[in-house]
């Protein structure tokens, strides 16, 4: 289903970064697993991204 999905220009939103960051990100294995379509379009799994971002999480200060 597309809502399952973020589309590129959605994640790049949502995190408030440029393009360029997310291609960095992805150089250097950073970026969130995603899927190439054979439109060449980027899409991210919305469960993967939660994920992702989970990984980030700063632990909070005792």
């Amino acid at each position: 289903m597309a809502s399952d999905f973020l589309t590129l220009d959605e994640f790049l939103e949502q995190m408030a970064v440029p393009r360029s960051t997310f291609f960095r990100w992805k150089a250097i294995g950073l970026a969130p697993r995603h899927y190439k379509m054979p439109n060449r379009q980027i899409r991210i799994r919305r469960t993967e991204f939660e994920s992702w971002l989970s990984d980030r999480e700063e632990p909070q200060a005792a």
